[in-house]
């Protein structure tokens, strides 16, 4: 069982984490966001979700007794349990938040979460006092998120790309397992994720993550490849690789299913016609 995670806990001499209070199956015990820097003027990473008093109160409390303004909050993605809470950070603490700028890298339809968003970009460089910020575009459980290296403590602030327990969900594999394999490049010490505890064996963590989703790929082409002959639907694959599998999970399965051989048809792998799948088989002449 994972351990509980107060409300607000410093967990560096340069980041306090204030948990969002957005308990949830999909947020885990909520969602984290923190605070970056030494000085009076630091960044908050993620906003949390809306319409969380008790969110904005333990913020509050941390922000008024380290006497801290707010320059930047810095939003890893447009999921609404990390900018959610922004217009109530904005609307119920304008005395921390007066000269700060809100930054995420550009989606359409941002002007839903803010009008005045700072577009960031990948290798963006921002400093505080006490903490120097670098951003890395990873796409793949979103295509605008971002993770962000704390350059003085090889940290990473990894949203929701790698979580404190569990797995990541993504919309794109192909772009996901790209981002994967960017951030193990960048080799962090530690990483401070979106959800769940602090990860103290990143390296071990994202090799995990990789090979998780390369195991499941394999699957999928054994089946094919033994039945180059066939075609198959996402069911039917389903019903190959998970076996005994209830019936209410069949439809997440076949999403899964789907999300990996999208990924092998980008890597001409796999071929689909008419919603059946096959295997790609080389052509000798």
């Amino acid at each position: 069982m994972a351990a509980v995670i107060p409300a607000v806990t410093r967990i560096s001499p340069r980041v306090i984490r204030v948990l969002g209070c957005n308990p949830s199956c999909m947020t885990l015990q909520g969602t984290n966001t923190y605070i970056v820097g030494t000085g009076k003027r630091r960044v908050l990473i993620d906003a949390g979700d809306a319409d969380v008093p008790q969110y904005i109160n333990h913020l509050k409390n941390v922000l008024t007794q380290e006497d801290i303004d707010l320059a930047h909050i810095f939003l890893t993605h447009w999921h609404h349990d990390h900018v959610g809470g922004l217009n109530d950070i904005l609307e119920e603490l304008p005395e921390f938040t007066e000269n700060c700028e809100i930054w995420k890298y550009p989606r359409f339809e941002d002007h839903n979460i803010h009008p005045e968003l700072g577009s960031l970009k990948d290798g963006q460089e921002f400093a505080v006092e006490g903490a120097t910020l670098r951003v890395l575009h990873t796409p793949g459980h979103a295509t605008d998120h971002v993770v962000f290296s704390l350059l003085e403590e090889n940290a990473m602030f990894s949203g929701d790309c790698v979580l404190g327990e569990g797995t990541a969900v993504f919309e794109d594999l192909f772009d996901y397992m790209n981002s994967l394999r960017a951030i193990l490049e960048t080799q962090p010490f530690v990483i401070y994720p979106g959800h769940g505890n602090t990860i103290r064996n990143p390296l071990e963590k994202i090799q995990f993550y990789i090979s998780h989703r390369l195991q499941r790929e394999k699957q999928i082409l054994d089946v094919l490849a033994d039945n180059q002959e066939r075609t198959f639907t996402e069911y039917e694959l389903v019903a190959q690789i998970y076996k005994g599998l209830h019936e209410n999970l069949i439809k997440a399965a076949e999403g899964n299913v789907n999300h990996h051989l999208q990924k092998l048809l980008k890597e001409n792998k796999v071929t689909i016609t008419k919603g059946r799948w096959r295997i790609c088989t080389v052509k000798h002449f």
